[in-house]
């Protein structure tokens, strides 16, 4: 890679921070010199702004990246929508390329900023590389939206265009000069103030080549028995690829062809296992779907009928929840593994998001608003969607009346208590028959082994059968007098 003086062309990196099978990336290296450039724009995203954990990936990424791209990274922080005009002013480029970002502010704003730079003659190229399908492409035969995932994968995305292939990696790139400034990456202040994701990084290795090598190391030894394994949050049985997929530093289209392939390779055995997988990845795809036709699902009940439902204003509560202090281990073990991980099996965080809708009667956005700010993967479609299915309010949600039972749960997933004992070390003496409930544990038995429940931990903050009934009853009254109202 070297510089030239030919004409730049820009590059705007947004979710897509990679340099394999990035189609906008492709594109303009075809045109000419690159100026690639990343811009934090909190501005336009106000309250969907991201939260704490997310922007600590962020960091490491854009590191990486600009590592990538031999240091040519050109960093701005503020409104997209005045900053880049004046990039393209400044370098006289007149191109200039992007993939799309699917959440209604991004949308927004670069719907108003492409006509802006259109009718100042700059030509604006937007790519997908983000998605398997668009999601304008896929609709029911009426032409109406999907609300309900099986047909929208199944005669919708299954029967539609297969996704492209990836792209072969771009072959040498000219950087332009340029002398447009910008910001260092210390100065966009992504990394928390305190000391809390020093943890994360131990987790984490945070970049395109950590990705590639995350999804071959799945696919090598984790991907058979994945319909089962998936289950079980003290086994490496997922692919944790979700936030390399979500800051783009892996496109879905190798995910999806890597995978496929080895239904080919295996003549059959065990393509139980990559189909759900590929139908994982089509949830995926239906979260954003959700998110483009119905850009309110980050804050409004897709079904409206729980506009009006009697949520439970408890700060307590909601902060032992989020503490990890229920006095349930499962629960708890998921909480403290967010908090140190950024990160949560998603059994686990079906069962702490339905303890609190559901048991605590706290409304889904309360918890939505937490995963937001301390999940690496923070993903506003799939965040928003899959709180909405647990609290029964969205697409194809679960119902009301399916309450996950956190001790039955734990001792189905999690029957040795090894994830449990990963993250709530306090319960190590307790013997394995009473670690799945505590409290039902004989204080002779506590005593011999040194655990004050309601001192070193917590008692449950509520009873799991009555807040079921209480939820339930709740429900049942909501609704009658929905249907009076109507």
């Amino acid at each position: 890679m070297e510089q030239s003086s030919h004409s730049p062309v820009i590059m705007w990196f947004r979710q897509d921070l990679r340099l394999e099978d990035n189609p906008a990336l492709s594109d303009a290296s075809s045109r000419g010199n690159l100026i690639p450039i990343y811009i934090l724009d909190d501005v336009n995203a106000m309250q969907d702004r991201m939260g704490a954990a997310s922007r600590f990936w962020l960091h490491y990424a854009l590191d990486s990246l600009n590592r990538s791209l031999e240091g040519q990274l050109r960093l701005f922080c503020g409104d997209a929508s005045t900053i880049v005009p004046k990039i393209m002013e400044m370098s006289g480029a007149r191109s200039i390329f992007w993939n799309r970002c699917y959440e209604p502010w991004r949308i927004a704003r670069d719907t108003k900023l492409k006509c802006v730079l259109m009718e100042a003659g700059i030509e604006v190229h937007s790519n997908n590389g983000s998605l398997l399908w668009e999601p304008w492409t896929i609709k029911k035969k009426d032409g109406s939206a999907y609300k309900v995932f099986t047909p929208f994968y199944t005669k919708g995305c299954l029967n539609s265009e297969t996704p492209r292939p990836p792209l072969p990696p771009i072959g040498n790139t000219s950087y332009a000069a340029n002398d447009l400034g910008g910001k260092t990456l210390d100065d966009l202040g992504l990394l928390p103030r305190v000391n809390w994701h020093k943890s994360m990084k131990t987790r984490w290795e945070i970049s395109e080549k950590a990705a590639s090598e995350q999804l071959y190391n799945f696919m090598q030894s984790r991907l058979d028995g994945y319909m089962e394994r998936r289950n079980f949050p003290a086994d490496a049985g997922v692919s944790r690829l979700s936030p390399y997929l979500h800051f783009g530093q892996i496109s879905p289209q190798r995910v999806w062809q890597s995978v496929g392939s080895l239904v080919r390779q295996k003549n059959g055995d065990n393509n139980a296992d990559i189909d759900h997988f590929l139908r994982e990845l089509g949830w995926r795809e239906f979260s954003y779907y959700l998110l483009y036709h119905f850009p309110d699902l980050p804050n409004r009940n897709l079904q409206e009928r729980f506009n009006e439902f009697p949520w439970v204003k408890v700060s307590s509560e909601l902060e032992a929840w989020q503490r990890g202090l229920t006095g349930y281990p499962l629960i708890d073990a998921g909480m403290r593994e967010l908090w140190q991980t950024g990160y949560m099996h998603n059994r686990v965080r079906m069962v702490a998001a339905s303890f609190l809708v559901k048991n605590l009667l706290v409304h889904w956005k309360c918890g939505a608003d937490w995963f937001w700010d301390c999940l690496v993967d923070a993903d506003l479609a799939s965040n928003s969607a899959s709180w909405q299915w647990v609290a029964g309010s969205g697409a194809d949600a679960a119902p009301f009346f399916r309450i996950f039972n956190p001790i039955t749960q734990s001792e189905k997933f999690d029957a040795e208590g090894k994830y449990i004992l990963t993250y709530v070390p306090e319960l190590q003496n307790l013997p394995k028959k009473y670690l799945h409930a505590p409290w039902l544990a004989p204080k002779t038995v506590l005593d011999a082994e040194g655990i004050n429940l309601g001192v070193d931990y917590p008692n449950p903050i509520v009873d799991i059968k009555s807040s079921r009934t209480r939820a339930l009853c709740a429900f049942q009254e909501h609704r009658a007098r929905s249907a009076i109202s109507q």
